[in-house]
C-alpha cells in the first residue's frame, strides 16, 4: 500500500516535470525562426533538421545574432525529450547604430535555451574586447555533469552608422 502511494507520487512528480519542461518560453524571449532544412529523413516521424534563428541583443540596440542548430526528429524529438547535440554555429552583426541600453558584465547571458529534457542548455553570452572596442559573442552548451567544448564565436566591431561619426565604447558600459 505504501509502495503504491509512493509510486503514484513519483509518477505525478515526473509528469509535472515533463509538463513544465515541455512548456514554451515567454514569447518576448523567443528568437525568430528564419528557416529549417531537413538533414535526415525519418519515415513516419519528423525529420532531423537544421534550424536558423535570429535574435536581437537585449542590452545592445543595433546588434542581431543568428545561430543555426540541429533539431532531432523521430519520436523523442517529437515529444521534446531527445538530447540535442552541441553543434551550434553563431554569427552576430551590426544592423543599425549601436546604443547600449544598460551596463553589462563580461560573459553576461544574451539568450539561453534548454537542449535536453532536464540537464543540458545552450547559451549565447556577450563580452567586450576593450582594447579593440569590439563586442564578442560566444555560443556553447553546458550540462549539469559534463559540458561540451564545442562552441562558436562571433565579433561585432562598434562602427559609426549612417552620417553619425559618433561611436560608443563598450568599455564604458562594463560593470565593475
Amino acid at each position: 500500500m505504501l509502495l503504491d502511494r509512493l509510486a503514484r507520487a513519483t509518477a505525478s512528480v515526473v509528469l509535472s516535470i515533463m509538463v513544465l519542461a515541455a512548456s514554451p518560453a515567454a514569447a518576448a524571449d523567443d528568437p525568430d525562426l528564419i528557416f529549417r532544412k531537413s538533414t535526415v529523413f525519418r519515415f513516419l516521424t519528423p525529420n532531423d533538421k537544421l534550424a536558423t534563428y535570429g535574435l536581437d541583443d537585449p542590452a545592445v540596440e543595433g546588434v542581431a545574432c543568428h545561430y543555426t542548430l540541429p533539431e532531432k526528429g523521430g519520436i523523442a524529438g517529437t515529444f521534446g525529450v531527445a538530447e540535442q547535440v552541441s553543434d551550434i554555429s553563431l554569427a552576430c552583426r551590426q544592423y543599425g547604430p549601436i546604443t547600449f541600453k544598460e551596463k553589462f558584465a563580461q560573459g553576461d547571458v544574451v539568450f539561453s535555451e534548454r537542449r535536453s529534457f532536464i540537464f543540458k542548455k545552450m547559451q549565447i553570452v556577450r563580452g567586450c574586447d576593450t582594447k579593440r572596442n569590439v563586442l564578442v559573442y560566444m555560443v556553447y552548451s553546458d550540462k549539469l555533469i559534463e559540458g561540451s567544448p564545442k562552441n562558436s564565436t562571433s565579433t561585432v566591431p562598434i562602427a559609426p552608422w549612417g552620417g553619425s561619426g559618433e561611436v560608443q565604447k563598450c568599455a564604458d558600459w562594463l560593470k565593475g
